[in-house]
């Protein structure tokens, strides 16, 4: 049996710029970190030689890689050249469809998985790139880059796209006191809405056409940078305040990035404590993010019942395998 874990992202500031549409006119940047929420992906032998089962939301037992329904795994296993005698299962700490990009977190788990499996070593960048060529490439899903990058590598980046389409990875390295109490001082909410990316992704990949759209991406990239330098003179306020700054830009991004739930939702928050805030992934639904100073958080939390606090840590790791057995 082998497993491999791969993390979870939450993406601070930046989100958008990773989508081609914006980065092949102007470089885009986030600044993003992963937690210790993962996405798990076993596998091992299966007693049927000449059939595969994969389980996942469903669990599907097919004759051939072209049966398979899963449209990631049906890829993946095409270019490993995988055929049958194999059962694949993921299982995920947190829901697709929440902002953390999961979907990317399960592509990056499957290939270090399968990679394991032929004895082929694959690189963090190869692992990103791999997953970004199967999502976007093969698959043609409107989603851009920072998800696949942030799962593979792990830790506090920023993350930069540039025009020609190669992808720089940043280490974030701060204090360990700054570090302690940025973790400490982020509170997540869970909305209790799923939804798919794909809809607002794809409008928004449109809406990039237009210059009011391009400028705020670029007030988004900018903030990227003030953000990290934030950072690195442990000025936490103003990290809240630049995440506010970047909600308010990206909810003009495409029309279903908030809703009346959600913004009600942020201006309690602002009430109550939060500096700044943001809805995590494309936007309309999954995990409310905010920056909190620990003496008003009990104030916070109270404001927003009955939406469910969600515990998290950083993590630095990225993906990796964590159990390989030949037996």
């Amino acid at each position: 049996m082998i497993i491999t874990r791969t993390p979870f992202r939450i993406s601070f500031v930046g989100g958008g710029s990773d989508l081609e549409s914006f980065y092949s006119q102007s470089a885009g940047a986030v600044l993003s970190t992963t937690i210790n929420k993962y996405m798990y992906i076993s596998s091992h032998k299966y007693f049927e030689e000449d059939k595969l089962r994969v389980k996942y939301s469903k669990t599907e037992t097919v004759d051939s890689i072209e049966d398979l329904q899963h449209p990631i795994l049906k890829a993946a296993l095409k270019d490993f050249g995988l055929k049958g005698g194999l059962e694949l299962s993921s299982i995920a700490d947190v829901p697709a469809g929440t902002g953390m990009g999961s979907s990317s977190s399960f592509t990056v788990g499957l290939l270090n998985n399968l990679s394991a499996i032929t004895s082929q070593y694959q690189s963090k960048e190869s692992l990103a790139a791999g997953a970004c060529r199967i999502e976007i490439d093969l698959l043609k899903e409107p989603i851009g880059k920072q998800d696949q990058y942030a799962a593979a590598y792990g830790g506090l980046n920023v993350i930069e796209f540039n025009p020609d389409g190669s992808v720089n990875v940043e280490p974030i390295f701060l204090q360990k006191e700054v570090y302690s109490s940025l973790e400490e001082n982020l509170l997540m909410f869970y909305t209790g809405d799923q939804r798919s990316a794909s809809k607002i992704l794809a409008e928004q990949n449109k809406n990039n056409k237009q210059l009011d759209k391009v400028t705020a991406l670029k007030q988004m990239v900018s903030l990227v940078y003030e953000l990290r330098k934030a950072l690195y003179d442990g000025n936490l306020d103003v990290f809240g305040k630049l995440l506010h700054e970047n909600w308010l830009l990206k909810r003009g991004l495409a029309s279903g990035v908030t809703n009346l739930m959600i913004d009600q939702a942020y201006e309690t928050a602002l009430r109550n404590g939060a500096l700044g805030g943001k809805l995590l992934g494309a936007g309309g639904g999954g995990f409310l993010l905010f920056y909190c100073p620990k003496s008003t958080q009990k104030k916070l939390i109270d404001s927003l019942k009955p939406l469910r606090l969600f515990d998290f840590k950083f993590e630095r790791e990225g993906s990796k395998l964590i159990h390989f057995s030949d037996e």
